[in-house]
């Protein structure tokens, strides 16, 4: 489904901001993977995310999704295909429209349609149906102002827009982040169920080893622009936390990786294991 193939990518290139952000990431991901990524802090886990959807061109390398080359498509011709939730729930809805106005925005993604469109009663029993999904009981509240709604809430939501059409790629960047422990369990809930009965090919970034050992198909290890690890379905079962804590420690003695980005993953794994 997707192949990305010697993606290097620098910003500010030949300043004294220069950061090589992916150094010859090679990934292929198959139809209904389900990928976690985590690593350290400026690793390259978000900006992989970004080389994917499409927020800027590589410096070198490819990306092919579903056999088309789109290493030159920009981030609103993706749009057609590739769903993504962010990390602040308040990003992925318009605060002003309704919930029922929202689901019509993203059920039109990737549709010729007229300028004129109507919620008409076969719409909202259809938005009814798929809000009650949620269980948050939200569905007798389409006429709501969504900005009225809770960070959850609105998560919630933000993760039904994002697969209401099916997308072929699904990104999810640390979008439980922001919410405390009891939305985040529910978020991830849903994202399981919607991925799981829609086989969504997803890459899911999380800074929650608990998470990325639980979910998904594979999990990637990312550090310093590079894929580190790619941990396949069948090794993950066996795995535990201080198995990738582990895996961290010993790229320690390799590349004198210092005890403070080791003890930052153990720190950052306690705090979003309150989260789960």
């Amino acid at each position: 489904m997707i192949q990305i193939t010697d993606f290097h990518k620098r910003f500010n290139a030949g300043t004294i901001n220069e950061v090589y952000a992916l150094k010859g990431i090679d990934l292929h991901v198959h139809t209904g993977d389900f990928i976690t990524i985590i690593g350290t802090n400026g690793s390259g886990k978000s900006t992989l995310l970004n080389a994917v959807a499409g927020a800027f061109l590589p410096d070198v390398g490819a990306i092919a999704i579903a056999g088309k080359d789109v290493t030159f498509e920009r981030d609103f011709e993706r749009a057609r295909y590739i769903s993504r939730v962010f990390q602040n729930p308040y990003t992925g809805t318009a605060p002003g429209m309704t919930i029922a106005e929202n689901l019509l925005m993203a059920n039109l993604r990737g549709r010729a349609h007229y300028p004129r469109i109507s919620l008409n009663k076969k719409l909202m029993t259809q938005f009814e149906k798929e809000v009650s999904l949620l269980e948050m009981q939200l569905e007798t509240r389409l006429d709501d102002v969504i900005g009225t709604l809770s960070g959850g809430q609105r998560q919630a939501l933000t993760l039904l827009m994002a697969v209401i059409r099916q997308p072929k790629v699904l990104l999810l960047d640390e979008h439980t982040a922001a919410l405390d422990p009891k939305s985040s369990a529910q978020v991830i809930s849903l994202t399981r169920r919607f991925i799981e009965q829609g086989q969504l090919t997803t890459l899911m970034v999380t800074h929650s080893m608990q998470q990325a050992l639980q979910l998904g198909t594979r999990t990637v290890m990312m550090h310093q622009g590079r894929i580190i690890e790619d941990i396949s379905e069948r090794e993950k079962p066996g795995l535990t936390v201080d198995d990738l804590l582990d895996k961290f420690a010993e790229l320690r003695k390799r590349e004198k990786l210092t005890d403070d980005i080791v003890e930052q993953l153990r720190r950052e794994y306690l705090i979003s294991n309150d989260y789960c």
